[in-house]
């Protein structure tokens, strides 16, 4: 099993909140990861500023930023060309 490192889990929260998922247990299923992991990446995410948390009487939802969407396209755009470069590579 690979090892996921924490810039990847970091991307992997934020791609799961932009697909509309905010409640904390249903990311915390989606991304695979514990609650206390979890609540770590939140406080960094938040601090950062890439989302945003909100508080509905007794629950909390989690919301992507303009910021965390940024950061979140640069990433994928980053990993496409790695994966074009790749695919040169072995042909």
């Amino acid at each position: 099993m690979v090892r996921r490192s924490r810039l990847e889990i970091f991307f992997d929260v934020l791609a799961v909140i932009d697909r509309g998922v905010s409640k904390p247990t249903r990311i915390m299923y989606k991304t695979n990861l514990s609650w206390t992991s979890l609540h770590e990446v939140f406080e960094t995410l938040i601090t950062g500023g890439f989302i945003q948390e909100k508080i509905f009487e007794k629950s909390k939802r989690y919301s992507i930023t303009e910021k965390g969407r940024g950061a979140l396209a640069y990433h994928l755009r980053s990993l496409e060309g790695l994966v074009q470069i790749q695919q040169l590579a072995t042909h």
